[in-house]
């Protein structure tokens, strides 16, 4: 169960090709983001992504309206069976390259939506917000 009011809202800081930086805290590799809570997603790539992947978006209570995936550094086509199992489950989905996503993502979570997302790293070093680059991100690639 999920509470409907979160007393902190999920925002993505910072991303770079090594993971995330989340309400401060640093994700490495592909993520998915619930309303509260940050679970690495077992994806190396827009190709991996499956219907099981997405299971764990409408296991959820209240249920997600929205999942924005970001596809990495380009937007890429996700498989004709995810799309059709997601939108049977009343779940709609936003695609995109990740950049876009990242920030589509927080836009909606400002407006208070009831959103998740699903994130592969971007191989660009493009940020959201100006962090220096991470030594340990060095170390893990």
């Amino acid at each position: 169960m999920l509470q409907r009011e979160s007393p902190h809202a999920m925002y993505i800081d910072s991303y770079n090709n090594c993971g995330f930086t989340i309400n401060g805290n640093r994700v490495f590799g592909p993520c998915a983001l619930l309303p509260n809570s940050v679970v690495q997603w077992n994806v190396g790539s827009h190709q991996d992504i499956t219907e099981e992947s997405f299971s764990l978006f409408w296991m959820l209570e209240p249920g997600i309206e929205i999942v924005v995936v970001g596809t990495g550094d380009r937007t890429e086509r996700l498989q004709s069976q995810v799309l059709q199992a997601m939108r049977q489950r009343g779940i709609a989905l936003e695609v995109q390259d990740t950049p876009n996503a990242c920030a589509t993502f927080n836009f909606l979570c400002h407006e208070g939506r009831v959103t998740g997302a699903a994130l592969i790293p971007p191989l660009g070093g493009t940020m959201l917000t100006p962090l220096a680059q991470d030594s340990e991100c060095a170390n893990r690639t």
